[in-house]
């Protein structure tokens, strides 16, 4: 099993930055690539980033390339999302997730574990 809790969500203003954490425990956990996805309001939810456990490579998704970052401390058994520029349209719901199948890390039916999520409002 791995237990996952986000936090660091909040309400900002367009342009703002605000880093999201995600703290993992669990014995599987090594395992992991760890996902950020987001669902926005009458949306279904969408994939943002992920980075691999090992090697620590990173995905993202185009409309958040070059705005967001993923990263992950080992040690603290955390990963983080690091989100610049901020856009209204950034507002949703922020989870992370696991899933042991790196290649599959774009679809959310291959993470078996997600968090409650955190809330992200960006003003205008």
């Amino acid at each position: 099993q791995v237990q996952l809790v986000e936090s660091g969500g909040g309400l900002v203003q367009a342009g703002d930055s605000l880093r999201l954490s995600c703290a993992a425990s669990g014995r599987t956990f090594s395992g992991c690539t760890m996902g950020w996805f987001r669902q926005a309001p009458g949306k279904a939810r969408e994939f943002v980033a992920a980075i691999r456990w090992t090697g620590g490579m990173t995905y993202y998704s185009d409309s958040v390339k070059g705005r967001f970052t993923i990263s992950r401390d080992n040690a603290k058994n955390t990963v983080y999302l690091q989100m610049d520029s901020l856009k209204p349209e950034d507002t949703a719901i922020y989870y992370c997730a696991c899933t042991l199948y790196f290649f599959r890390y774009a679809d959310q039916g291959s993470y078996n574990y997600w968090g409650q999520g955190t809330q992200v409002t960006v003003s205008s």
